[in-house]
């Protein structure tokens, strides 16, 4: 009797399965993506129609932000124990009725609640908790599989604000609201069904067939302590173009349309440079990729200060979008290299919070610097000096990994 031939496992890591799930993964993340964008778009109108001022008006970004930020450590926490499944079931319900209840409240302070708790609590499923829940499915890959995750809150800046922006013509932003809150519940729950797998080495009895974790002589928690310092420091230089660029276009006299498409044309190179950055750290490593990163969007803040000419903004645009987009996906990258896999979705999100707290910061601080000289200059400057210090750190790690050997997970 022939014996029969031997058929590759399908839910192997870097297999058939990982690479459907990362397919899913990417719609899910797109979807919910919804929560970060959409009280950008509908701002002026909840502005007009509560009859606040622009700075209580901000307040519900604000409030998104922090759920977002927090949502991502207290929801990776709960990946570690229960698998991604329940836990984006769970926040896919809670992101659908944030939106519900925010299109039907009737004061800024009650919208702002049903941004913070529930809408930017729940988004934050969709983003670093999906991201350390793919790794676990990657290895020779898992760069390029971070990385493509990662960009479906990129993908869903591109889109939703757009579908947003047609329905509030028409509809007004609380119908639009209500209307999101539904179409989140039909598609997000079933696909979050689709992802009930637990990961390979969460099976009984299983043999992680992962490359083992290196050991660099640093705790796991100083090590995390570094990538928070760094994540929190990267992100306050990356926020200045970001949050900025509409007002300095319109300080410069360019107007507030040309501002909108520097940001367009930020995000698309951010994708560009989500994928190229994964493939970058499949043959080099999350550190080394990181770090260039971090050296090349230093140089494009620089660049932003002697070039303010409409066509070089454009450029420098363009190139920061092209240098900052990998740098948060290789923080998930350099987790799952240094550190135990069964930590993952907590490690991850305490680092996603840190860089998600360093937008809000960083965003304030160049508000205030232009408030205090009237200029954009310095606010770049910060920015760049921050840079500086994510560089230092991610340069001491790099020193101390070529010093590591490998270990066990």
């Amino acid at each position: 009797m022939t014996a029969a031939p031997h058929l590759p496992d399908r839910y192997a890591l870097d297999g058939a399965y990982a690479w459907t799930r990362l397919g899913i993964s990417l719609v899910f993340s797109t979807i919910g993506g919804a929560g970060m964008w959409a009280v950008v778009v509908v701002l002026p109108q909840v502005q007009a129609e509560f009859g606040v001022d622009r700075a209580d008006a901000s307040i519900p970004y604000t409030m998104t932000m922090l759920g977002f930020a927090f949502g991502n450590v207290l929801i990776g926490r709960f990946i570690d124990r229960t698998g991604f499944m329940l836990p984006a079931l769970i926040s896919s319900v809670v992101l659908a009725i944030g939106f519900v209840l925010a299109s039907l409240s009737g004061s800024i302070t009650l919208f702002a609640a049903a941004q913070g708790l529930l809408i930017g609590f729940g988004s934050a499923c969709s983003f670093g908790p999906l991201i350390a829940d793919i790794s676990h499915w990657f290895d020779r890959r898992r760069g390029v599989a971070v990385a493509t995750a990662a960009c479906g809150n990129y993908i869903a800046g591109a889109i939703w604000p757009l579908v947003i922006k047609h329905f509030l013509v028409s509809e007004g932003w609380r119908t639009t609201y209500l209307g999101i809150g539904i179409f989140c519940l039909v598609t997000m729950v079933p696909l979050a069904l689709l992802l009930r797998r637990r990961p390979p080495h969460e099976a009984p009895g299983a043999v992680s067939a992962a490359r083992p974790i290196r050991d660099i002589g640093i705790s796991p928690g100083t090590i995390q302590a570094m990538l928070v310092v760094a994540g929190l420091a990267c992100c306050v230089a990356m926020s200045m173009p970001q949050v900025h660029i509409v007002a300095y276009c319109a300080d410069l006299g360019y107007g507030v349309a040309r501002g909108a498409e520097m940001l367009s044309l930020m995000l698309a190179g951010g994708i560009v440079s989500r994928l190229a950055s994964g493939f970058i750290a499949d043959r080099i490593g999350g550190i080394p990729t990181l770090l260039i990163g971090s050296i090349l969007q230093g140089l494009s803040l620089l660049f932003y200060i002697p070039f303010d000419g409409l066509a070089s903004l454009y450029v420098v645009s363009l190139v920061f979008g092209l240098s900052q987009g990998g740098i948060v996906p290789c923080y998930a990258i350099i987790v799952r290299e240094y550190m135990p896999a069964r930590e993952a979705g907590r490690r991850v999100g305490i680092v996603i919070m840190s860089t998600i707290l360093g937008m809000a910061l960083g965003g304030w601080m160049s508000g205030f610097i232009y408030d205090l000289t009237g200029s954009y200059a310095a606010a770049f400057l910060n920015g760049i000096a921050w840079n500086l210090l994510n560089v230092t750190v991610m340069t001491l790690l790099l020193w101390r990994s070529t010093r590591g050997r490998t270990v066990l997970a």
